[in-house]
């Protein structure tokens, strides 16, 4: 069992920065494939960034060159900044855990576990 906390959300003006932080337990992070999704109001939860067990990383079209996924294998973290955000990348974010990798990795199926969520809101 994984368990996966996000934080860092917040109320941010466009063109503004926010950090998100996602907790993990278990003995074997820098294993696992670790994911951000999102999901805005009346729309489906879509893929945002993924990091392969610290190797290479994939950015959704939408936030490349704007958000930057990281892990620190030692504390167990994963991390989503995000620069210039635009009011459309309102939405909760979550962050997600694959045991094995599966593809397609931005599939949300990949994934095993996930986090309750963090409200981001970018106003205009």
């Amino acid at each position: 069992q994984v368990q996966l906390v996000e934080s860092g959300g917040g109320l941010v003006q466009a063109g503004g920065s926010l950090e998100l932080s996602c907790a993990a337990s278990g003995r074997t992070f820098s294993s696992y494939t670790m994911g951000w999704f999102r999901q805005a109001p009346g729309k489906e939860r879509e893929f945002v960034a993924l990091s392969r067990s610290g190797l290479s990383t994939y950015y959704a079209d939408s936030v490349k060159g704007r958000f930057t996924i990281s892990r620190d294998n030692s504390k167990n973290t994963l991390y989503l900044q995000m620069d210039s955000l635009k009011p459309d990348d309102t939405a909760v974010y979550y962050c997600a855990a694959a045991i094995a990798a599966r593809f397609p990795l931005s599939a949300r199926d990949s994934y095993d576990y996930w986090g309750q969520g963090t409200q981001v809101t970018v106003s205009s």
